[in-house]
């Protein structure tokens, strides 16, 4: 007897009939005739609160596995109508294995037999294939979660070798509370970002059934600053403190501390991004390239600036030839040990410095927000809160203690 079609909206419809079912069978029309077969799981829902509104709501957590498995939409010989009825069996036995799985695994984390993947060296072999910019935040993330494992007693066990079947909401929970403890400000949510991002792409692969670290966040203000900056004396202090090593990492470093760029960015500059006739660096961010509108940047340069640069050379030479990240801190933080500044400096505070200084000196917040590349005024105001003038006149208005200490030290 031919299916009955219920189609909904995006062209799918359910073959199950059992509300029991998990996962259901189901189809979706193909434009070339056939129909693709799918299981559709159920793992649950969560309460949610609108932090807008207040009010109360249900997420539902489910997930679509594509069989690879098709049917003629209308079988016209008995060939097709053969194939039909022979997938449709093995379908509907993938099914029935598929939540006879879901009923032996407890936790509901796995779709397939996974016994034989270590979680470690699959985040490895992901982070070894990774190209994007931010490579060295992904390897930080699986460097604190072996980090945490070691750490914490209850998981050591799991070091070296840890099943996706014992990956669940509690060591979730508890890798968050660790990578608080250990990182300052806004770095703990950018590490669990990046662990998140290759544990979605485990979910998407079938190495989890269901994601661990779902609805477990990290929040913060991030329009606090609260990496260190570099007073405009303190620049100064360290521009008198004779410099040991590779040239053009003091030079780059410089350049970002009076333009504001990122590490990413200054590295990949060349002579091709400089304009001399009319003083200009344009630019394009590393960070924003491909999807934001405003990811070009253009930078007016004065006499300092183009100093820092230097004469023009081929388009296509870089103009700070700089050695890996991690070399160039290890200039930079001897040349401000030497300096004799205790602040925790790392390349970014380059570009906060820059910002909070440029607001200091009078600078239109929209101005500095333009040099930066931001797309919109939110992610400079946390330099505002930085150097609000009328908080410290607030303050200062207030009795004078000075005169009072003494008698009350005593």
């Amino acid at each position: 007897m031919a299916l009955k079609r219920n189609y909904r909206c995006d062209n799918t419809y359910m073959i199950s009939t059992d509300t029991g079912d998990n996962p259901k069978l189901g189809a979706k029309m193909l434009s070339d005739g056939r129909e693709s077969l799918f299981l559709d799981y159920y793992f649950g829902y969560t309460k949610t609160i609108n932090e807008q509104t207040g009010k109360e709501g249900v997420k539902v957590d489910r997930r679509r596995e594509f069989l690879k498995l098709y049917l003629w939409t209308a079988p016209r010989t008995p060939f097709e109508r053969q194939h039909n009825k022979e997938t449709m069996e093995l379908a509907r036995r993938v099914r029935y294995e598929r939540g006879q799985e879901l009923l032996d695994d407890v936790h509901g984390y796995r779709l397939r037999k996974n016994d034989d993947i270590n979680f470690i060296d699959y985040f490895q072999a992901y982070l070894d294939s990774y190209t994007k910019k931010d490579v060295r935040m992904v390897a930080l993330a699986l460097r604190r979660f072996i980090e945490f494992l070691n750490d914490t007693p209850e998981y050591k066990q799991f070091a070296k070798a840890i099943k996706p079947n014992q990956i669940n909401k509690d060591m979730m929970e508890a890798f968050v509370e660790y990578l608080q403890s250990r990182s300052k400000g806004t770095g703990a949510k950018s590490i669990y970002a990046r662990f998140k991002k290759v544990i979605l792409y485990a979910v998407e692969h079938d190495v989890f059934a269901k994601n661990p670290c779902a609805h477990i966040t990290i929040k913060v203000d991030d329009n606090i600053l609260v990496k260190d900056v570099l007073s405009q004396d303190e620049i100064k202090q360290l521009l008198a403190t004779p410099y040991e090593g590779n040239p053009a990492v003091q030079r780059a470093f410089v350049f970002c501390l009076h333009t504001g760029l990122r590490f990413c960015d200054v590295k990949d500059l060349t002579f091709a991004n400089v304009d001399y006739s009319n003083g200009f660096l344009k630019f394009e961010q590393n960070k924003t390239k491909g999807h934001s509108a405003a990811s070009g940047v253009a930078i007016p340069l004065n006499a300092g600036l183009l100093q820092l640069i230097g004469e023009p050379k081929a388009a296509g030479e870089l103009i700070f030839a700089l050695p890996s990240y991690e070399h160039c801190m290890k200039l930079i933080k001897q040349w401000v040990r030497r300096a004799g500044i205790t602040k925790h400096i790392s390349w970014h505070c380059a570009r906060h410095s820059f910002a909070t200084n440029a607001l200091i000196n009078g600078a239109n917040i929209k101005t500095v927000a333009t040099l930066l590349g931001h797309s919109t005024l939110k992610y400079t105001e946390k330099y505002t809160r930085a150097t609000d003038t009328a908080k410290r006149e607030a303050i200062n208005s207030l009795l004078d203690l000075t005169q009072y200490l003494p008698e009350l030290n005593s």
